[in-house]
């Protein structure tokens, strides 16, 4: 499945600068980086000899650092503490050009991090930080009032849960009503726990296991892969579900009950982290900026198989993606 040129031109060209909301769990990424040649004598643990530390956006802020790849302005609603990492994170945001003004500060709360411990290209340890419990109506109405003040100027609300105490019951039930009474596209990047909550967005972006778990039905085949879809759908009421399944690419659930399957284009996959960030900031992005939702669905494709060609969160720009398509298409063209 291939985005004709003329649209993709038109398209990446209505992005340039289109306001679009993230609102969820912003988090920093710390990774350590080292060699292991030797075990402790201590425990049975691997002695990991530090090289260099590198820092990226995570959870909610690599979304929107997903939608500022594009070309777009992410306007990002968070919430982060008064700490050394909060400082890293703002560092984080000012290198990509991503306004810090829409976040709430909480003096009580940790900023979210997730540290990586990788020895030799692997994984060896990650150590959390983290407060997930949810946020007080003090902060919860600071945010909201945030947002509101922003919607009329907002193409689209992407919604980016990560358990972390920011998207809670009751601030779904404030700003999905004001959402739809403004025309607002709303895309969901989801946690399994919270499904019942996310009532009449636009669409839904879990994995096969978020949503395997959401519904209680494993997906193993293309039956079980329905049968979820169907039962998800009927759970959350949402107009569309984009079922993301790794190597078998992504199922599209749409409103008229009809459903699509797009193959996955990953050439070589080696961190599949922040890949749920990707689809579900350029999906609303692309549907933001005119897109149809099979442009969007394609697209996103085109930028998660980019990114998990790269170890940590990663994102595609304008010119990886049309280059992914234009190989693909090139690749079709040679089958005829």
């Amino acid at each position: 499945m291939i985005v004709e040129s003329h649209r993709l031109n038109k398209i990446f060209a209505n992005l340039k600068d289109l306001p679009i909301a993230v609102v969820g769990d912003v988090m920093l990424d710390r990774y350590i980086w080292g060699n292991a040649e030797r075990i402790s004598q201590e425990a049975p643990v691997p002695i990991v000899s530090v090289e260099h530390e590198t820092t990226r956006l995570g959870g909610a802020a690599n979304v929107a650092w997903n939608v500022r790849s594009l070309g777009a302005k992410p306007l990002l609603f968070g919430v982060i503490g008064d700490d050394l990492f909060a400082q890293k994170f703002l560092k984080l945001l000012n290198n990509f050009e991503i306004d810090e003004n829409f976040l709430a500060v909480d003096n009580a709360r940790p900023t979210t991090s997730k540290t990586r411990i990788i020895a030799r290209g692997q994984q060896v340890l990650r150590i959390d930080r983290e407060n997930y419990i949810d946020i007080s109506d003090k902060v919860e109405k600071k945010l909201l009032d945030k947002i509101i003040d922003s919607l009329d100027d907002v193409s689209a609300i992407i919604i980016s849960d990560y358990g972390k105490g920011v998207i809670s019951r009751s601030f779904l039930k404030k700003l999905i009503p004001i959402a739809h009474k403004k025309n607002k596209f709303i895309a969901v990047d989801p946690k399994e726990r919270h499904f019942k909550i996310y009532k009449n967005v636009s669409i839904i972006t879990p994995n096969t296991k978020e949503a395997s778990d959401a519904v209680g039905i494993k997906i193993h085949d293309y039956d079980t892969l329905l049968k979820a879809g169907k039962k998800l759908k009927k759970l959350t009421m949402a107009k569309n579900i984009l079922i993301t399944r790794g190597s078998d690419g992504m199922s599209l659930f749409y409103d008229d009950s009809s459903i699509k399957n797009f193959p996955t284009v990953a050439r070589q996959v080696y961190d599949v982290t922040g890949a749920g960030d990707t689809v579900a900031g350029v999906f609303a992005s692309i549907v933001a900026s005119g897109g149809t939702l099979d442009e969007a669905a394609i697209i996103s494709s085109h930028a998660a198989g980019i990114v998990v060609g790269e170890i940590g969160t990663a994102t595609a720009n304008v010119q990886e993606i049309e280059k992914s398509i234009q190989f693909e298409r090139t690749k079709q063209g040679s089958r005829k």
